[in-house]
């Protein structure tokens, strides 16, 4: 798929990969709309923390789905998922179908220093309890499968304007 061929660029992945970091810098050198499926959720329905507790996780699940379907309309956009956005098959399908879906990826030692290092950050409604590095190695291991399934790039060690360059290079093969 040649970038002209492209309407769409996907990035998935765990929370703290760099989706959002990524994706802004990808867009940006593109010249195309960057859109964030979970700033579109709260900018709608209010804060994703206060979602999952008044009305769970399906409710936020069913609000994926819907926004999932809207960014997939769209066309010359660079879509940055929340993190189990595409573990749903539906939401999967509809962005595949329209978009090139990368996966970004860290380790769980590397996801958690970035999410401490995020003081500014949303909520992690996800992470909430006692052992938040034991909380991420479960979800990383839970969601392993899913995520494989996505072309996958190493964010590790990597700085985002180098991780963005090498997404744009993917799309020329």
């Amino acid at each position: 798929m040649t970038r002209a061929s492209v309407r769409n660029v996907v990035l998935t992945g765990f929370m703290g990969s760099g989706k959002t970091t990524v994706g802004k810098l990808v867009a940006h050198e593109l010249g195309w709309t960057f859109v964030d499926t979970d700033d579109v959720i709260v900018a709608r329905h209010g804060p994703i923390e206060a979602i999952f507790a008044e009305h769970g996780e399906d409710a936020f699940r069913a609000l994926e789905r819907e926004v999932a379907v809207e960014a997939a309309a769209g066309q010359h956009q660079v879509i940055a998922t929340g993190g189990g956005m595409l573990l749903d098959p539906v939401n999967a399908d509809v962005l595949t179908a329209t978009g090139r879906v990368f996966c970004l990826v860290a380790d769980a030692d590397e996801i958690i220093r970035r999410l401490r290092a995020d003081v500014d950050g949303p909520v992690r409604p996800l992470l909430a309890g006692e052992d938040p590095a034991a909380a991420v190695a479960r979800l990383l291991d839970d969601r392993a499968a899913g995520y494989a399934q996505f072309e996958q790039v190493r964010t590790a060690g990597r700085l985002p304007g180098d991780i963005a360059a090498d997404i744009i290079s993917r799309l020329d093969v």
